[in-house]
């Protein structure tokens, strides 16, 4: 193998990136590589991935499609997350009894909180 050719096709494809990552597709390989994976890398990742032949550049329909999915994938990660959360609200024990439709205790609202009985 020549090396400086390898790394020559890699500079010029890498130059040839308008974009600071690429959408790459991947190919199958004798390594177990599966073929039709989307994935975002890194242009100077993408351009040796190419020249290796384990991948090979989105179109632009694959690689806005992919962007797509991406973001709609994001969307329904962040509504899982905030239907998970546990919201907490302090009240303190006048407030309550207020909302209960209870009488206040005078002692306990001024912060006390003890009662006598």
């Amino acid at each position: 193998m020549d090396l400086r050719a390898y790394y020559r096709k890699i500079r010029a494809l890498e130059a040839s990136i308008e974009t600071a990552d690429a959408v790459v597709v991947s190919q199958e390989t004798p390594d177990g590589g599966k073929a039709g994976m989307m994935t975002e890398v890194p242009r100077l990742l993408a351009a040796r991935l190419v020249v290796e032949e384990k991948a090979r550049l989105a179109t632009e329909e694959e690689a806005s499609r992919f962007a797509a999915d991406m973001k709609e994938a994001k969307r329904i990660s962040d509504e899982r997350v905030a239907n998970s959360q546990v919201r907490v609200a302090l009240i303190s024990d006048a407030d309550m009894r207020r909302l209960k439709g209870g009488k206040e205790d005078s002692r306990t609202s001024r912060g006390r909180g003890i009662s006598r009985e």
